[in-house]
């Protein structure tokens, strides 16, 4: 089950539908494969990006479209939920695959 977003910022994750990558909402109503690079909603405009991001859904751009609570650091936008920290770096078994191999080590 996915945590409700209960914050006053989120953001708004989903799954393009071409390739099951997971995806959030960015700028300009754009899809960008790094969370740190989503969109941070507040307010009327929480429900704005939803509304936008569920029309996507119908035209089958992508999947699963949800809210979730996020946090703004000098990283950029971070999810507060472990669960979806997790998916912003792909896949936890296998470092060398997902969003996760394509950043240098730290």
């Amino acid at each position: 089950m996915l945590v409700k977003a209960k914050g006053t910022q989120q953001s708004v994750a989903a799954s393009r539908l071409l390739d099951g990558e997971a995806v959030w909402l960015g700028a300009g109503n754009t899809w960008v494969e790094d969370v740190a690079q989503a969109a941070v909603f507040e307010g009327d405009a929480i429900a704005q990006a939803l509304d936008f991001a569920k029309a996507e859904e119908k035209r089958q751009t992508v999947v699963d479209v949800y809210p979730l609570d996020v946090e703004i650091t000098e990283a950029g936008t971070r999810p507060t939920h472990l669960r979806e920290r997790l998916k912003g770096i792909g896949p936890t078994v296998r470092r060398d695959l997902g969003k996760q191999a394509r950043q240098p080590a730290a």
